[in-house]
Formats: C-alpha cells, structure tokens, sequence
C-alpha cells in the first residue's frame, strides 16, 4: 500500500476509478478496528476522501452494485448496514492493476489525518494548556493561605479542573511527541503500552493503561468536557 499523502478531498466532478474504490475497501479493511474484513459505504467513501452526499458518493454507491454483479465484491450486512468485502477475483483486479503499474493513488488515510490533525494542534495548544495548570495550581495555593479556610466544595470544584487541566496536558504531550507517524500497511489502533511498561508490575501496569484511555481524542480537550 502507498504511503498516505496530504491530498485534498476529491472534487465532486471527479469519479474515482474501480481500481480506487477496491484499493480503499481493502485499506478500509485492514484500517478497522474491529478487524472486520467486511466494510460500509461510509468507511469506503472516508478512504476515498469524498463527502457523502457528493456526487462522487453516488457514483461509488452504483459502482459498488456493479463490482458485486461481476463478483469483485461480496456485500454482506452487520448490523442492518450493508457492507463490502474483497472477493479473490477483486483482489486480484487491483493486484494486476499495481503489477502494470497502475496502481491506484489513495488519498491520505482517515488514521493518518487523526493523528496529523492531533499533533498539529496539540503544537498549538500545549502551552495554553500548561498555563491552565499552572493556573489551578496559584489558585490551590491561594485556598491554602486563605483565612478563613475555604468550603470544602471549593477544594472539590478544583480537584475536577486540576484532573482536567492535566489530563489535557497529558493528552497533547502524547499526540504531540509519543504518537508515531501511522503506517499505512498497519492498523493504527492505540493499544496504550509503553517500551518502558516491561519494568511495571501487573497492578500499576493496569492502572496507567486505564488512565492512557482517550489519550489520542482531541475532542476531550475542551474545557467544559469531563475527562476520560
């Protein structure tokens, strides 16, 4: 498979070829979380980089049906949702395609922009991030000095904004330096381990692969949401 480039969506007067629309069922595939071999439309047209209710989309829905008529495609159901499969005779349609060298482009993968999109703006928030620490942190500091003491649902009220606070801290540090670049041959899924967990023990291992949930979401950071 291509290494994923930084393409645009497609324009809605371009119709992308068979040979695309196979190459993106099988990356869809291999990309799914749930290992699923079978995918729906909407994951074939985010691999495609067309909006759904495109003319382009209409063009891959009636394609599909084609490629299923002539046995490139199985279609399947999961969940009452129709679904896509390679057959031997596709897979071998877009081997034959890349073995003459025409070999289907794909647009930048759905993974590859989560994680291009999330470094991109933890590098823009990380700092405004850490002054919300460090603001938190002058306020816990003026609960302590203050006479008299304050209600203890002051303490409480900060313990929340402080989890959060860090947790976005966290967060953007992760996606910002500890994420790798995705690899389009692999599924990029986070599994929340770490080279150094080798040294933990089975207890603390299990609680900071808890706290790692949601580390990759940048749509936890906004300030008004819980943590994860």
């Amino acid at each position: 498979m291509s290494k994923p480039h930084n393409q645009p969506s497609r324009s809605s007067g371009e119709h992308p070829s068979d040979e695309l629309v196979l190459a993106a069922i099988e990356r869809a595939a291999l990309h799914d979380p749930r290992r699923m071999p079978a995918v729906p439309v909407w994951s074939i047209l985010e691999h495609l980089a067309l909006a759904r209710r495109s003319g382009g989309a209409r063009h891959v829905s009636a394609r599909l049906e084609a490629m299923e008529t002539v046995g490139w495609l199985d279609r399947s159901r999961r969940h009452g949702v129709p679904t896509w499969a390679l057959t031997d005779a596709g897979a071998r349609r877009l081997r034959e395609a890349r073995r003459k060298g025409n070999g289907p482009a794909l647009p930048e993968s759905p993974q590859h922009r989560a994680w291009r999109l999330a470094r991109v703006t933890a590098g823009q928030e990380l700092e405004r991030f850490r002054s919300g620490v460090r603001e938190h942190l002058e306020r816990a500091v003026r609960l302590l000095d203050a006479e008299p003491p304050p209600h203890s649902d002051a303490w409480l009220e900060l313990a929340e904004d402080l989890q959060r606070a860090c947790r976005r801290v966290g967060s953007a540090g992760y996606c910002l330096r500890e994420w790798a670049e995705p690899d389009d041959d692999l599924r990029d899924v986070d599994e929340r381990v770490d080279p150094a967990d080798a040294m933990l023990g089975e207890a603390e291992l299990a609680r900071r692969r808890a706290r790692r949930g949601g580390r990759r979401n940048i749509r936890l950071w906004d300030e008004h949401d819980a943590p994860a």
